[in-house]
């Protein structure tokens, strides 16, 4: 990708499209004055980001112009008006109407594609040279190839359009649905840039949309897949994440969880740019134990954010102020904000503009994902998804948030597995496992890596009650406590719950 800008002296260095996320896909927009191809099957957003890029000009007193030949003007309005838009500062041009379908106005001498295509273009330029605008939206040039029915007399067309543009002050947007043949690189040789819509159906789940810059003459530009989706009021696109691109400033020094022999067992506690994975079956307390580790951190004035995948936020909540760890004060004071997601609906690219929002515009220094299961299980058509999510921790990681990861695995007492590895992406594995002991089901918590800190080795048990997240003693007495079925060595003090009598393992 080359540098620099090519824009005439005294213009503008470059024009927004009226996307925010494509600006900065763009880093800062297009050059104006050049013809650009905006190309994607049917449906993928294309006639919306066009109406978009016009109503940014005419809300900067711009002169716009749509000339459509494919969709008519009612129904420009129409769309424009389902996201809540107004065209009275845009221009509508249709250059197909009734009056083109008359059988009285067919021509017997020449071919009519001939006469169809040489009139279009003219009235084209006509409407150009007596409006004068500054930015035009050509709908579609399938309807052009059509006329043509001729691909050196198209590309010629093409051409003709380009060089009158070049001519004018004026920036074109040129729409394409890709109806012609596999492997046709004409519109791509021409344009000064191409913009490329996708999308894909989902066996389960709506749509996945995204777009690739495939060229941009003269500017830098970020490469990839960018998803997007088509809201109602318009288009929002969600920049691929370079975390080599965020740095902050932090202090590195381990915080409390809130639980003193759960820091012990950490080495210090939590530390700030790094990333925690808590990992083990169900219902062993991965989410009871993040909620604890977060509520230390609201109570130390922290700002957090909470995404929970698996659970509704009424069971969180509910179950939380059972357990003696209230959230709803720190929600109250805006402290902390759950985020109940639907990973059916989502795309990576999404979920990593929300981390994205959470840390830069709310502050967020706490940040955990609940859990990365249903995240990574509703998008297995997804390609390199892990590679997402190292470019998310490492973001997460150099702006100095603590993050804590819940995976959860498959089995309950013995052996238990886990469908993706993450254990390398992590700084810090938290591992639970059940074990029986005295016909009870308990539950046995260690640490089995850590980066930064010189951690215990030990295994401790973890005790859940109204009473809150308790961690005893190291085990030191049991052999085999993460198969499941330890043997007992000794005679070790078992945490016991409120109600139960004596001291007894």
């Amino acid at each position: 990708m080359s540098e620099g800008v090519g824009t005439r002296p005294g213009s503008k260095t470059r024009i927004s499209t009226g996307l925010r996320g494509l600006d900065e896909v763009l880093c800062g927009g297009l050059t104006p004055d050049r013809l650009y191809l905006l190309e994607g099957t049917p449906g993928t957003g294309k006639t919306t980001l066009a109406l978009q890029f016009l109503l940014d000009g005419a809300a900067r007193g711009e002169r716009s112009l749509y000339v459509t030949l494919s969709e008519t003007a009612d129904e420009l309005r129409a769309a424009a008006a389902s996201h809540g838009w107004s065209l009275d500062g845009v221009e509508l041009y249709e250059l197909v109407n009734e009056m083109g379908l008359d059988p009285d106005s067919e021509q017997s001498i020449l071919h009519p594609s001939e006469i169809e295509l040489g009139e279009t273009v003219r009235e084209v330029i006509a409407r150009v040279e007596s409006l004068k605008p500054d930015r035009v939206v050509f709908d579609s040039l399938s309807e052009l190839r059509l006329l043509a029915q001729n691909p050196l007399r198209y590309r010629r067309q093409i051409l003709a359009l380009k060089q009158f543009f070049s001519r004018r002050s004026c920036t074109v947007l040129m729409l394409d649905d890709r109806t012609s043949e596999a492997g046709d690189l004409q519109l791509h040789s021409i344009a000064h840039g191409v913009i490329s819509l996708d999308q894909a159906p989902r066996e389960f789940g709506s749509e996945r949309r995204r777009l690739r810059i495939v060229k941009m003459r003269g500017i830098k530009f970020r490469g990839g897949y960018h998803d997007f989706v088509v809201e109602t009021g318009g288009i929002l696109v969600f920049p691929r994440l370079i975390a080599a691109e965020h740095h902050a400033a932090f202090d590195p020094g381990a915080r409390s969880t809130g639980t003193a022999e759960l820091d012990l067992l950490l080495g210090g506690g939590l530390v700030p740019g790094t990333n925690t994975l808590l990992l083990g079956p169900s219902g062993v307390g991965k989410t009871t134990t993040g909620v604890r580790c977060m509520l230390a951190a609201l109570e130390r004035g922290e700002t957090a954010t909470y995404y929970l995948f698996d659970e509704g936020l009424a069971t969180v909540l509910a179950r939380s102020t059972m357990l003696g760890m209230d959230l709803a004060p720190h929600i109250e004071a805006g402290r902390l904000t759950l985020t109940q997601i639907d990973p059916a609906e989502l795309s990576p690219g999404e979920f990593a503009a929300l981390v994205r929002e959470a840390v830069e515009e709310r502050g967020s220094t706490f940040v955990a994902i609940d859990s990365l299961n249903a995240y990574l299980h509703a998008m297995p058509g997804e390609e390199h998804l892990v590679l997402q999510m190292h470019e998310l921790l490492s973001y997460l990681n150099q702006t100095g948030v603590t993050t804590l990861l819940v995976l959860g695995q498959h089995g309950v007492v013995g052996e238990v597995r886990t469908d993706i590895d993450l254990s390398y992406l992590s700084d810090c594995i938290l591992l639970f496992r059940f074990f029986e002991a005295a016909g009870e089901i308990r539950t046995a918590l260690s640490v089995v890596k850590s980066r930064v800190n010189v951690h215990e080795r030990t295994i401790r048990e973890l005790r859940i009650s109204a009473e809150g997240l308790r961690v005893g003693e190291a085990l030191t007495d049991f052999e085999g406590v993460l198969t499941g079925l330890p043997a007992y060595r000794g005679r070790v003090a078992m945490l016991r719950g409120p109600d139960a009598p004596g001291d007894d393992a």
